[in-house]
C-alpha cells in the first residue's frame, strides 16, 4: 500500500506565478554579462580557444574529432561543447565578436536547462504519489495546478543556487554537461506522459553528456534510472490501488537502457571514457581530512539555499523514497556528488546536481511550516540586501573616492584599473534595485499564500546581485578576470611579428595570446621556427636555463596579469640566429 503523502495543499495555495514575471526574472539572470566583456580565466578562455581553433577550419574532420590547441588536447575530454562554440562563431554575422557569439549560444543552453528542469518537475509532481492529501470535503489542490506550482518553485530554487552564477555564465563544457543532464532528467521524468518528446530528450541528454566530458556520469545516471524505473513498474503492477496516471512500461525501460548503452559505446569509440577515480580513502590522512572539509564547505555554499530544503524533503518524504518524484532527483543528485568527491573538477561536477537539488527543494514547499518559511524569508532578505548595499557602496567609493577606505580596498584588489562611468549600466542597476524593493514589499505584504512564495526572495536576490555585479562592476571584473591587460602590454612591446615562439604556456595563456593579441604562436622546438620573440610560461621559469640556450635571447621583461602573481609571462627577444 502507498504511504500517505506529507503534502497538505489547498487550491488557494497553488495560484499561478505570472509568466511575465517568471520570464523577466530568467532574463535578468541570463542576459547580464553577455556584453561588455571578454572570456575570463581560466576555463572560460581555455575552452574558447578550442572553439576558435575549430572555427578556423584547419585540420579537417580529424581535428573536429580530436580538438587541439597548439598541440595540446583539452583538459576535459569533450567534443560537443567545442562544436557548439565553433558553429556559433561560424554562423554569427561578421560584426559579432566570436566570444560574444559563443556566450549567446551557451546562454541558450542555460535557458534550455531552465526549461527542461521546469517540465521535468511538472511531470514528476503530476504522479499520484506526489499529490497532496485529498480533503474530506474537497478544496485540495488540483493535480495540474499543484504540479505547475511545484515546477515554478523548482525553477526559482535553481536560479537561487549560488554555485550557478559564475559557472552558469561561462562557455565551458561544464555548462553543456548541465544542459544535457537536465535533458536526460526531463526525458526520464516525462516518459510516461510524452513518449516522443521524452525519447528525443533522452537521446540528446545521454549522448550529449557522454560527448561533453561526462560519459561516466551519463552511464551511472542511465543505469540508475533503469533500476528506478524497473522498481516503479513492479510496484505499479503489484499495487492494488488504481492509478489513473500513466506509468513506465517495459518499452520505456528498454529505451532508457538502450540510449545509455549507445552513449557508452560512442564514448568508448571516441576514446572519451576514462575511469579515473580517486577515492577519498586512498589519500593520506591529513590530506583526506582537509579534502573532506573543503568538499563540505563547497557543498554548503554552492547549493545554497536548496540543500537545507533537500534535507527537509528527504525527511518529510522518507516513507516514499522509492517514489518516482523522490527517487529520480535523489539519484541525479547523488551521482554528481560522487563525481565531486572522486574527481579534480569539484565545482563543475557539483554543477550537474543543481537541477536535482532544486527539484528536491521544491517538494519541500508543501510540507514547510510557516515559521520555517518566515525564517528563510528574513535570512534571504538580510543576506541579499546587505550584499546589494555592499556592491553599491564599493562602486560609489570607486567612482567618487569616498569613503576613502573602501576606495583604497578596491584599488588594492584591482590594481591598474581605471574606473569608467556608463549611464546605461547605471540605469539597469537602479531598475533592478527598485524591482528588488518592490519584491520585498510584495513578499512582506498581506497577500494570499502561494506555494512558491518561499523561494521568490532567494531567486530574486540571486538575480539582483548577479545583475549588479555584471553592470556596475563589469569593467572591473573584466580587468581582474581577463588576460586582455596582460596581452595588451605584450602587444605594445612586440607589435605584430611573423611569429612568436612559446615554451610551457598553459592552455588559457595560448588562447588569450591568440584571441587578444592575434599572434601566430609556435612551439620553441617546432621545426623551422625562427621567431624573433619567445614567451615563457611560469612553469618553466625555474628550469629555463636547462631548456633554452639563454645566450641567444635577451630578457625584455616579466609581464604579470594585474590580479594574479601566478600568471607571470617572461618575454625574450632573439639576439642570435636560430639554433642558438
Amino acid at each position: 500500500m502507498n504511504q500517505p503523502t506529507p503534502a497538505i495543499v489547498a487550491q488557494s495555495a497553488v495560484r499561478r506565478l505570472p509568466r511575465i514575471a517568471l520570464l523577466l526574472l530568467c532574463a535578468a539572470y541570463l542576459m547580464p554579462g553577455l556584453l561588455g566583456r571578454g572570456p575570463w580565466k581560466s576555463a572560460d578562455i581555455g575552452a574558447f580557444g578550442y572553439m576558435a581553433e575549430l572555427a578556423q577550419g584547419s585540420g579537417g574532420i580529424a581535428r573536429w574529432l580530436d580538438p587541439m590547441l597548439l598541440g595540446l588536447r583539452p583538459e576535459t575530454p569533450a567534443l560537443i561543447p567545442y562544436w557548439i562554440g565553433a558553429w556559433a562563431i561560424k554562423i554569427a554575422p561578421t560584426w559579432v565578436n566570436p566570444d560574444l557569439a559563443v556566450r549567446i549560444a551557451f546562454a541558450l543552453l542555460l535557458a534550455g536547462t531552465f526549461t527542461a528542469t521546469w517540465y521535468a518537475v511538472y511531470y514528476l509532481a503530476r504522479t499520484p504519489r506526489a499529490q497532496p492529501v485529498a480533503f474530506a470535503f474537497g478544496g485540495e489542490a488540483r493535480p495540474t495546478d499543484y504540479a505547475r506550482a511545484i515546477a515554478d518553485g523548482a525553477l526559482l530554487a535553481l536560479i537561487a543556487c549560488l554555485g550557478l552564477a559564475q559557472l552558469g555564465h561561462e562557455t565551458t563544457p561544464a555548462l553543456a554537461q548541465l544542459f544535457f543532464t537536465s535533458q536526460l532528467f526531463f526525458g526520464v521524468a516525462a516518459l510516461p506522459y510524452r513518449r516522443t518528446g521524452a525519447f528525443i530528450a533522452l537521446v540528446i541528454g545521454a549522448i550529449g553528456l557522454a560527448l561533453s566530458g561526462g560519459p561516466t556520469v551519463a552511464l551511472m545516471l542511465g543505469f540508475g534510472c533503469v533500476a528506478i524505473l524497473f522498481a516503479e513498474l513492479r510496484r505499479a503492477s503489484a499495487d492494488d490501488t488504481s492509478e489513473t496516471e500513466p506509468t513506465y512500461s517495459k518499452g520505456a525501460i528498454a529505451a532508457v537502457l538502450g540510449v545509455t548503452l549507445l552513449a557508452g559505446a560512442l564514448a568508448i569509440g571516441l576514446g572519451l571514457l576514462h575511469w579515473k577515480i580517486e577515492l577519498p580513502g586512498s589519500r593520506p590522512g591529513i590530506r583526506l581530512i582537509a579534502d573532506l572539509r573543503s568538499q563540505a564547505k563547497l557543498l554548503l555554499w554552492f547549493t545554497w539555499p536548496a540543500w537545507p530544503l533537500t534535507v527537509w524533503t528527504i525527511w518529510r518524504w522518507r516513507r516514499q523514497l522509492t517514489a518516482r518524484h523522490v527517487a529520480l532527483p535523489l539519484w541525479f543528485a547523488l551521482v554528481p556528488l560522487f563525481a565531486t568527491w572522486t574527481t579534480s573538477f569539484s565545482e563543475r561536477s557539483l554543477l550537474l546536481a543543481l537541477p536535482a537539488f532544486a527539484t528536491m527543494a521544491a517538494f519541500a514547499l508543501p510540507t514547510l511550516r510557516r515559521s520555517v518559511s518566515a525564517l528563510i524569508d528574513w535570512f534571504t532578505l538580510l543576506f541579499f540586501t546587505s550584499t546589494a548595499v555592499m556592491i553599491w557602496g564599493y562602486w560609489i567609493a570607486l567612482q567618487t573616492g569616498f569613503p576613502p577606505k573602501m576606495a583604497t580596498s578596491v584599488t588594492r584588489l584591482v590594481p591598474g584599473f581605471a574606473p569608467s562611468f556608463s549611464w546605461i549600466t547605471l540605469t539597469f542597476a537602479v531598475a533592478a534595485t527598485i524591482a528588488w524593493g518592490w519584491l520585498v514589499r510584495w513578499r512582506t505584504g498581506r497577500h494570499r499564500a502561494a506555494l512558491w512564495k518561499t523561494l521568490v526572495l532567494p531567486a530574486g536576490g540571486a538575480a539582483l546581485c548577479w545583475l549588479l555585479g555584471t553592470t556596475l562592476w563589469l569593467p572591473a571584473l573584466d580587468h581582474a578576470l581577463s588576460y586582455a591587460p596582460q596581452v595588451r602590454v605584450i602587444s605594445e612591446r612586440v607589435g605584430q611579428p611573423s611569429c612568436i615562439s612559446t615554451l610551457a604556456l598553459s592552455r588559457p595563456h595560448i588562447a588569450a595570446l591568440r584571441h587578444h593579441g592575434h599572434f601566430n604562436l609556435q612551439h620553441l622546438s617546432a621545426q623551422g621556427a625562427n621567431c624573433p620573440w619567445l614567451i615563457v610560461g611560469p612553469d618553466a621559469v625555474g628550469s629555463l636555463h636547462k631548456i633554452v640556450n639563454l645566450e641567444g635571447w635577451r630578457l625584455i621583461g616579466t609581464f604579470r596579469r594585474p590580479t594574479s602573481a601566478s600568471d607571470d609571462l617572461l618575454l625574450f627577444q632573439r639576439i642570435a640566429p636560430a639554433g642558438g
